[in-house]
């Protein structure tokens, strides 16, 4: 129930504020000291104490004091709720802060990986093409040499012809020589 000061209760009961005061005082009232530190009554006690006046002039401001604690109590309520609610969405972007910062650091890490394995691969790569120039060049004095030693080859056959040519007639100059002088003593043996 709604909690009221020692003025009032005086007016609910119709009794004089230092008679409520002085039930305080002497234990006859219950009562509870508020954040202010003034002393507040339960409507309720009041009504076991002395009663409640229910003539229309104090009871109608009673039923506007009342339905304003109860205003104050909801948005008491409220706002404790609504307090609740924000450390809740604090704690949850404090998480997501934290995760987004994991996850930037494990994004960094990925990037750093794949620097590393682009280079290593632009490495190998650069190693391959060296590689495939090296073979092409090895290749290209092979053909060089094998063109240069059919060349050499070819020549040496047109030699070894040349040579044989030329004792080939000069076993024929030598030799009609030879067989002229054959001849001629074949025909003077006769």
């Amino acid at each position: 129930m709604a909690k009221v000061g020692a003025q009032r209760a005086a007016d609910l009961t119709g009794k004089s504020k230092s008679t409520i005061q002085r039930a305080m005082n002497n234990g006859k009232l219950s009562f509870e000291l508020d954040p202010n530190g003034r002393r507040v009554v339960d409507v309720s006690e009041l009504d076991r104490a002395f009663g409640l006046q229910q003539s229309g002039s104090v009871s109608a401001p009673a039923a506007p004091s009342v339905e304003e604690e109860l205003e104050k109590a909801s948005a008491l309520i409220e706002t404790e709720r609504l307090k609740m609610r924000i450390k809740m969405l604090e704690n949850q972007l404090e998480a997501a802060e934290t995760q987004i910062e994991d996850l930037k650091a494990q994004r960094d890490q990925w990037q750093k990986q794949a620097s590393q394995v682009l280079l290593t691969s632009q490495y190998s790569q650069k190693q391959a093409e060296e590689l495939a120039e090296q073979l092409k060049e090895r290749e290209r004095r092979s053909r060089e040499r094998r063109e240069q030693f059919e060349k050499q080859k070819l020549e040496d056959r047109m030699k070894k012809m040349q040579a044989d040519n030329e004792n080939a007639q000069d076993d024929e100059g030598d030799g009609g020589n030879a067989f002229s002088g054959l001849w001629k003593r074949v025909k003077g043996a006769r």
